[in-house]
């Protein structure tokens, strides 16, 4: 809870208690903590409570169900004060709330209901063992003021309670315009939608009681949500957090963890690191590998910032970070699909309170994220791993890659070196191979040279590719020969070869020792009932894939070289355009 909702609550408490209310306006109420579904567990509820409330009162309900209240109170004010005060005192549940007398029927704990107003909770007079029950009279419902009382009682508001008005109204999201005091326009149309809300006439003016609702229905909200301002003084951060869900877990640079509070389901991170654009673009693509963050959602980055989101059917999370003074900072809500309404309250007041000053975490806080190549985890969270990874490589200066189609079938996102988006650009089945557009500008720094002519028979080849996915950042060359210039069955778009390739090799180039590409590693194939040899692998041919690229509109490259290359020399080559491809689910 932030110091200004602090120091205004008593002086809220105490407008509501001195509201001026018609005679016939006042109505007793309750504070409902707990509804059972039978009456031997309502009673056995009850029960529980009266062991430490003195005035604990059960009601049959509507719906079948009956209900365990606290009460009565004088007025809705009074029963809202308390259950504010017990709920920060975790004495009752934060989803109980305030009920007016004439909502129940007739009480069935204890056997005569309590008959004077009270303060806090106070013991409702047992009953004589031999006296018979009498159930308490339903009082008449409660007058509503006509449109001129409820303006008259209006313009008796002081400049706090009308503010107070307009803070309710956008924290329920009806008003979006700057907290002024001034009902002008834009407040009534927001008092009309809550109205509506409601299932009132939308008069755009309220009541004394509608407007008791509006405020206590706002307080009752920020009190479940229990929001404090956090300052961290290692951070540089300041922000308003909701402590009744979250609570401080550890520092792991460059994240602040927050745990869940009780089974709240809600997650926080605070970051902050020191760093340039170029860490706070890396941080973009690092926080797409983690599983706080579904692959669906939107993403956004600009010039100095980015926002991202994630959701699927168990998740949704929603960061935010900034690069300002040489440090990156910002936060990251996790929360479940059942809390999305509020949620949004809480990712509003977070957005809003959000400060940045002094510091930022030391990299030696916890365990850096930078310090480990691939980890499992990165700084505490969970790194998300694709569902597979192949090999691919440039094929021009846009940053197209080639890989197998293999990759794509039932992907729902693809990227190229596991941080850039990428669509399928060309698909071609028979030849069992797709180009993949990137999602943003590349810049390879070397794309595919295309040989002109296959390659002899029984000559060396060497392939680039990921053998061992991502647990190395750059690709493994495997030396081979080729066998036959067509497949077992007579394909003249195959090259067979002799070469020993593991599955993260897929869809990696075959060079010839000039460093020209003769083909594309394919999948190893199965032929019904038979197991080939390890060391017997296939390539689709230069040719067949220069065809199908120049058919649809593309322009490889294919210039003639005969210098034979250095191993190492030929790896550098293969460095510089062969990258992880990757499938994600």
């Amino acid at each position: 809870m932030t110091f200004g909702l602090r120091a205004a609550l008593p002086a809220l408490l105490l407008a509501l208690c001195l509201m001026p209310l018609p005679a016939a306006a006042q109505e007793r109420a309750f504070v409902q903590v707990e509804a059972q579904p039978t009456l031997p567990a309502a009673r056995a509820a009850a029960e529980r409570y009266a062991a430490e409330f003195e005035a604990v009162a059960g009601f049959p309900l509507a719906s079948g169900w009956y209900a365990i209240a606290l009460g009565p109170f004088a007025d809705r004010a009074e029963a809202d004060a308390v259950r504010r005060q017990l709920f920060a005192q975790r004495r009752i549940p934060a989803d109980a709330f305030v009920v007016e007398e004439s909502r129940y029927r007739a009480p069935f704990w204890p056997e005569t209901a309590a008959t004077a107003p009270a303060a806090l909770p106070t013991a409702a007079p047992e009953p004589p063992e031999t006296a018979a029950a009498e159930p308490t009279p339903t009082p008449e419902p409660q007058r509503e003021e006509t449109l001129a009382e409820a303006r008259a009682a209006e313009a008796r508001l002081d400049r706090d309670a009308r503010a107070e008005v307009q803070t309710a109204l956008a924290w329920f999201g009806h008003y979006a315009m700057a907290i002024d005091a001034a009902f002008g326009p834009g407040t009534r149309r927001a008092i009309e939608a809550w109205q509506a809300a409601q299932g009132l006439q939308p008069t755009g003016v309220l009541t004394t009681r509608q407007r008791t609702e509006l405020v206590t229905g706002w307080l009752a909200e920020l009190s479940a949500f229990g929001f404090e301002s956090w300052r961290d003084e290692a951070a540089g951060i300041e922000i308003t957090l909701p402590m009744a869900m979250v609570a401080f877990d550890r520092v792991e640079a460059p994240f602040v963890h927050f745990r869940p509070e009780g089974d709240s389901g809600v997650r926080v991170l605070l970051i902050s690191q020191e760093g340039n654009l170029a860490t706070l673009f890396g941080l973009y693509e690092i926080m797409q590998t983690l599983e706080i963050v579904p692959l669906e959602g939107f993403r956004e980055r600009g010039r100095s910032s980015f926002t991202l989101t994630g959701q699927d059917a168990r998740l949704r999370s929603h960061t935010y970070a900034e690069h300002r003074n040489g440090q990156v900072k910002g936060f990251t809500l996790i929360w479940g699909p059942e809390e999305d309404a509020r949620m949004d309250r809480v990712l509003a007041t977070m957005r809003d309170s959000l400060r940045f000053f002094g510091p930022a975490l030391p990299d030696h806080i916890g365990q850096a994220g930078a310090s480990v190549a691939r980890p499992d985890l990165l700084s505490g969270l969970e790194v998300r791993r694709p569902e597979r990874s192949f090999t691919g490589f440039y094929i021009d200066a846009d940053g197209k890659v080639l890989t197998s189609a293999r990759l794509a079938e039932g992907c729902r996102r693809l990227t190229i070196d596991e941080r850039v988006g990428a669509r399928i650009g060309l698909r071609d089945e028979a030849l069992g191979i797709v180009v993949l557009e990137p999602e943003e500008p590349l810049a390879p720094l070397a794309f595919a040279n295309f040989a002109m002519a296959p390659p002899a028979p029984r000559s060396e080849v060497a392939l680039a590719g990921f053998s061992f996915e991502d647990l190395l950042t750059r690709p493994v060359l495997t030396f081979g020969q080729v066998a036959a210039l067509e497949g077992l069955a007579g394909e003249a778009e195959l090259r067979r070869l002799t070469l020993a390739a593991l599955p993260g090799d897929i869809g990696g180039p075959v060079f010839d020792r000039a460093g020209t590409v003769v083909g594309m590693l394919l999948p190893q194939p199965a032929p019904q009932g038979r197991l080939l040899p390890e060391d017997v692998s296939f390539a689709v041919g230069a040719d067949a894939i220069q065809s199908l690229l120049r058919s649809n509109g593309l322009r490889p490259a294919a210039l003639p070289r005969a210098e034979t290359l250095p191993d190492t020399e030929l790896g550098l080559i293969a460095a510089d355009m062969t990258v992880l491809v990757s499938c994600w689910n």
